[in-house]
């Protein structure tokens, strides 16, 4: 019942951002987010996989063809609407850095950081990351980059501590992250992320 109206919650949301886009030239939608124009739909990579959205319905089609989940649906056309094409620019930032960050950091590392460390070691992190695509980074003792969209970049930090420090893990973004989507959206980015890290380790 919770989960039906979280997504009931996020129709209204979904209507909004299909109505500010309507009539929105195909071509505009894809300089803003990035991806191919493949007919009348734009193909936008989510972690890798093609996804499209039709135009002009503006309709979120997974690869196998289906329409996605309210979540998801709602993430993609808030990354088309506030998007304004700007390049990831390298730099990392914490969650709290982001607006309106600083309110939701605690719940976000218990999800996403917190939950690595208790499910992972330093080597199966290494292994799920590498099996996911991910691009090294230099931060801490291992660190990885992936593209959950287009332009828009993450990374996860690992610190494998010492006698005195336990393990730890964080979620960085893309500075250029908080101009294609609201902390809360971000924050779904960093749990999908952290979760297919776990499913990917490998045992």
């Amino acid at each position: 019942m919770a989960h039906d109206n979280w997504r009931d919650s996020l129709r209204p949301k979904i209507a909004q951002a299909r109505e500010a886009q309507a009539g929105v030239p195909l071509a505009e939608l894809a300089r803003r987010g990035g991806g191919s124009v493949e007919g009348e739909a734009l193909v936008l990579p989510f972690f890798g996989a093609p996804y499209r959205v039709t135009w002009p319905e503006l309709r979120v089609l997974a690869p196998d063809g289906e329409e996605c989940p309210e979540e998801l649906t709602a993430l993609l056309l808030d990354y088309l609407l506030f998007g304004d094409g700007t390049a990831p620019c390298g730099r990392g930032i914490g969650f709290r850095e982001l607006p309106h960050g600083g309110f939701y950091f605690r719940a976000f590392q218990g999800y996403t950081g917190d939950i690595l460390v208790r499910e992972l070691d330093l080597v199966a992190f290494r292994r799920a990351a590498e099996t996911l695509g991910g691009e090294p980074v230099e931060l801490g003792d291992a660190a990885y980059r992936f593209f959950a969209l287009p332009k828009l970049s993450l990374a996860v930090v690992w610190w494998e501590g010492d006698e005195e420090f336990p393990p730890k893990a964080a979620v960085l973004f893309d500075a250029t992250a908080g101009g294609y989507l609201p902390a809360e959206g971000l924050a779904i980015l960093g749990r999908i992320l952290c979760r297919r890290l776990i499913r990917a380790r490998g045992d």
